[in-house]
């Protein structure tokens, strides 16, 4: 008859070991099982505390960085006045111009062009932002174009470029380019001339021709005004 004991040899962590006897003799028998454990880390690097402070540092630090962006904003703004000379300080200012002639006598879509456009900016209450320039003071700084014109010279000018490319493709016989300018009075600074058209002998077309002095509400702000008076 078979009589067996079982020893349990323990260790750290260590192997598991059984003896099996008999009446006749100890027979060692020995089955290795491992029940080593995956040791759990340091309590002193648990990475989640680790990972929350440093989120929380982030954000304490990104909390500080839009207040002292908030705050040099609240310093740096500037009065209404002080952004209006900084804005007519950059502005820049597109241009076709082309000879008096063509562009107020002889250019028969010129007129409702402009008038159209005016129209629309008084239905919308925008400010207006082209207008017309007799002989203008800034072909000084164009002697290419200054001398293929011939004069008086008259120029169509914006502050916008897209439209001013418009109204070049549309006039087609122009020339174009851009400037800076510190105001609006230097901008638009002309020369003082006198315009005279002769009227044609035989006028065919089936719509009355052009008054003359049309151009006078497209004038710069001061001179249509002194030219009425």
């Amino acid at each position: 008859m078979l009589t067996s004991a079982a020893t349990l040899n323990s260790g750290s962590f260590g192997a598991l070991a059984v003896t099996v006897t008999t009446n006749t003799s100890r027979i060692p028998f020995r089955r290795i099982q491992s029940a080593a454990l995956r040791p759990s880390p340091p309590h002193h690097l648990h990475k989640p505390n680790v990972i929350c402070t440093t989120i929380a540092a982030i954000s304490r630090g990104w909390e500080t960085t839009t207040s002292v962006k908030t705050a040099v904003a609240a310093v740096d703004s500037s009065s209404p006045a002080e952004k209006m000379q900084q804005k007519e300080a950059s502005t820049k200012f597109y241009f076709a111009v082309a000879n008096a002639k063509f562009m107020l006598d002889e250019e028969e879509h010129f007129q409702e062009l402009l008038f159209e456009r005016l129209r629309n900016y008084e239905e919308r209450n925008k400010e207006q932002d082209f207008w017309l320039v007799i002989e203008p003071k800034f072909l000084d700084k164009f002697p290419n174009i200054a001398g293929r014109l011939k004069r008086p010279a008259v120029a169509l000018v914006s502050t916008n470029a897209q439209w001013i490319t418009f109204m070049k493709l549309r006039l087609d016989r122009v020339l174009s380019e851009c400037y800076e300018a510190d105001s609006l009075e230097e901008a638009l600074a002309s020369n003082p001339v006198d315009l005279e058209f002769k009227k044609p002998e035989n006028w065919v077309a089936p719509y009355p021709k052009y008054e003359f002095g049309w151009w006078g509400p497209f004038l710069p702000p001061g001179v249509y005004e002194a030219k009425k008076e």
